[in-house]
């Protein structure tokens, strides 16, 4: 099976695309090692307990930087194979540095946005972390998903859970509002965000509309690396997540109000659990199994 022919059709980028590419992005790559370090916690430990198979064929959807896709190409061996899809092209880029070095001639990557693109309904397993929650439309992303599943097919993503149970974002934001007005409902965002499938019977409920059936929800809960220093914690925070986006939107009134707004993070990140590697905070995720019906 010619892993570079699945995809059989590519729309036109949305709005939401190029808003990643051309500002979320390069934050993302600048601060790439605190983001793959923490991602990883919330797959590497179910990875092994994924229903990946010898010899299947598996989509990693929103792959980021590869990591994921070249966990899964191990895992699928020389006989399986693994599409990374990304619609961040530095991602993309990145990622394949990351095969070339992994030397995994059964691994490719594409720039494509799941949502917007077809693909030949060939794949065995479906994979997605910390990427199902920006789709534009939940619902019609998660059935491009399924469509691309053979039936009978299995599918699992991580997604955060509420925000309660993730400070590692949400405190940085909380203190920010403190200083700075929130967002307006005009603001440029990375879509419905982070915590849009945090409530378990919503995104149920969506997956169910979507086709999937055999839904499963297991709570995962690890300590984060926010930042090697506090510095670098505080400037972390400022550029991605719920409190990069409202410093982002609060334009010259953040700039004007740097100084108070870093001071308050910094006396904040004081209080965390450090040690000889950095600041760490709790977080907290979904991982969501389902399977393609047989028939479908």
């Amino acid at each position: 099976m010619n892993i570079q022919n699945r995809q059989a059709a590519v729309a036109a980028p949305s709005p939401l695309v190029d808003f990643w590419n051309d500002v979320l992005a390069p934050k993302f790559m600048a601060y790439r090692h605190i983001l793959v370090g923490g991602l990883s916690r919330h797959s590497s430990e179910i990875m092994p307990a994924l229903d990946v198979r010898r010899g299947d064929h598996v989509l990693d959807v929103g792959c980021g930087f590869g990591d994921t896709a070249v966990e899964l190409a191990l895992r699928v061996g020389p006989d399986g194979d693994v599409l990374g899809v990304d619609c961040c092209r530095a991602f993309i880029d990145y990622a394949y540095q990351m095969a070339g070095l992994s030397e995994l001639p059964h691994l490719r990557f594409a720039c494509d946005d799941i949502e917007r693109s077809t693909f030949d309904s060939s794949f065995d397993f479906v994979f997605a972390r910390f990427g199902t929650m920006f789709f534009a439309n939940p619902v019609a992303g998660l059935r491009a998903m399924r469509a691309a599943m053979v039936p009978d097919g299995r599918m699992a993503h991580i997604v955060w859970r509420r925000r309660a149970d993730n400070p590692w974002l949400i405190a940085a934001r909380d203190v920010v509002q403190t200083i700075l007005p929130k967002p307006g409902e005009d603001a440029l965002t990375c879509g419905p965000g982070p915590f849009s499938m945090a409530d378990e019977a919503t995104t149920r409920s969506q997956m169910e509309a979507a086709g999937f059936t055999e839904i499963a929800f297991q709570r995962i809960d690890a300590k984060v690396m926010v930042g090697r220093t506090i510095e670098e914690a505080v400037a972390f925070q400022l550029a991605i997540g719920p409190a990069g986006e409202t410093f982002r939107e609060a334009g010259p009134l953040g700039e004007e109000r740097r100084a108070d707004v870093e001071a308050t993070l910094a006396e904040m990140f004081e209080t965390v659990e450090t040690n000889d590697q950095g600041l760490w905070m709790d977080s907290s995720s979904w991982l969501i199994t389902a399977r393609n019906p047989a028939g479908t």
